[in-house]
C-alpha cells in the first residue's frame, strides 16, 4: 500500500497528508465516447496516483483507490509524469488543484455532494 502512509526524512506521515500530497486536474479533449474528459488525481510524494475520480461525457464519475475500481476508473500503474509534460500533448490541459478541490470532487463521486 503506497498511499497508506509514508516518511519523509523519518518522520512518519499520516495518509492523505498534505506535506506528501500533490493534486491534478487534467482535460483530455478527444471524441472516444468511453473515455474520461476530465480526470483529477491525488499523487503521492512517490509520483504514484493514491486516489482518482475520472468524469465522462454526460457526467457520469468513475473513482478508485488502492482498494478499489467503480465505473472502470483505476489507478496508474507508473508515477504521474510532469505537468509540462502531460501539457506537451496537445489534447491534455493539466494543472494542479488544491487539496479542498479534489476532496470535493472525491466526495461528488462516492455518491456525496460537492459542497
Amino acid at each position: 500500500m503506497r498511499c497508506a502512509g509514508g516518511s519523509m526524512r523519518g518522520l512518519a506521515l499520516p495518509w492523505g497528508s498534505d506535506a506528501c500530497m500533490w493534486y491534478l486536474r487534467c482535460v483530455w479533449s478527444h471524441e472516444f465516447a468511453e473515455e474520461p474528459v476530465e480526470i483529477f488525481s491525488e499523487v503521492g510524494a512517490d509520483g504514484y496516483e493514491c486516489r482518482k475520480v475520472e468524469r465522462f461525457r454526460g457526467g457520469r464519475l468513475g473513482w478508485a483507490d488502492e482498494r478499489h475500481e467503480v465505473g472502470g476508473t483505476r489507478l496508474g500503474e507508473v508515477p504521474v509524469p510532469p505537468l509540462d509534460e502531460i501539457n506537451a500533448q496537445q489534447e491534455f490541459s493539466a494543472s494542479r488543484i488544491d487539496g479542498d478541490e479534489f476532496e470535493r470532487v472525491w466526495n461528488k463521486a462516492l455518491g456525496g455532494s460537492e459542497d
